[in-house]
């Protein structure tokens, strides 16, 4: 059993400010190491002596600060979903939500492309799609589909949607990582993109068209913003628009 990572330990919560200020500059110095290590060398040149020199540590502080390798291989993951969010710009209310959504798949693409060790890395550690940075991407992600879902632009249930979203983007990633360089052609994934438009979007505002299933998508996207309802109220209508989304032609 992995001994406790320091986040874990309550010893931590009662260290003085300034030995807490300090451990975490540590440990931020030691992520930073293992990240640029892990970008360089591949995991296999992740090793506690590699990042304990590289951080200007010795390697029992590994130990200290992340409990063991694994744990240091975690908040790498972590501090990878942090600089893909922090990447990200996000416009609150885009000219045209779909072009908005490429220009968000084209980036999520584009950052596993220029990190590909990191980005295989943050995908492969479950503890890293725990973090705040993680589930902050998601909502950015959420947010598009939201916004698609209230201009009556979205085919599918926003689940759905993102799921495929996401699916694509990491799906198109790695398959052009799995590629030898030579092979790699960016029509692939000027495909791939535009088949996740064609499954999640419709070509034109679904509330405009006859029937209830695209209005009730886009009535559903904004439901929660309603105070003129209670919550018994709100929950007994999502449900109705939930049967009348469901009820459309695939």
């Amino acid at each position: 059993m992995r001994s406790p990572t320091p986040s874990s330990d309550p010893a931590a919560a009662v260290e003085p400010d300034g030995v807490a200020s300090g451990r975490e500059q540590h440990r931020q110095r030691v992520i930073e190491a293992a990240a640029d290590l892990l970008e360089r060398g591949g995991r296999e040149a992740v090793t506690t002596r590699a990042v304990a020199e590289a951080a200007g540590l010795q390697p029992p502080a590994i130990y200290r600060l992340f409990g063991d390798k694994d744990g240091l291989l975690e908040a790498v993951a972590q501090y990878g979903f942090a600089k893909f969010v922090a990447s990200k710009y996000v416009d609150p209310d885009p000219a045209d939500p779909i072009d908005d959504l490429r220009a968000g798949w084209d980036l999520a693409v584009e950052f596993g492309l220029s990190n590909p060790a990191l980005y295989t890395l943050m995908y492969s550690e479950p503890a890293g799609r725990d973090s705040a940075a993680f589930q902050a991407g998601l909502e950015i992600l959420r947010a598009r589909v939201r916004r698609l879902a209230a201009g009556g632009w979205l085919r599918v249930d926003e689940r759905i949607a993102a799921g495929i979203i996401h699916a694509t983007g990491r799906g198109a990633v790695l398959t052009w990582l799995s590629q030898p360089e030579p092979e790699r052609d960016p029509a692939l994934l000027t495909a791939l993109r535009e088949a996740m438009v064609t499954a999640v979007t419709n070509e034109r505002p679904a509330v405009r068209d006859t029937g209830p299933a695209g209005a009730a998508r886009a009535l559903r996207a904004t439901l929660p913003e309603q105070t003129t309802l209670t919550n018994a109220e709100r929950q007994l209508f999502r449900e109705w628009l939930d049967r009348l989304a469901a009820d459309h032609v695939t």
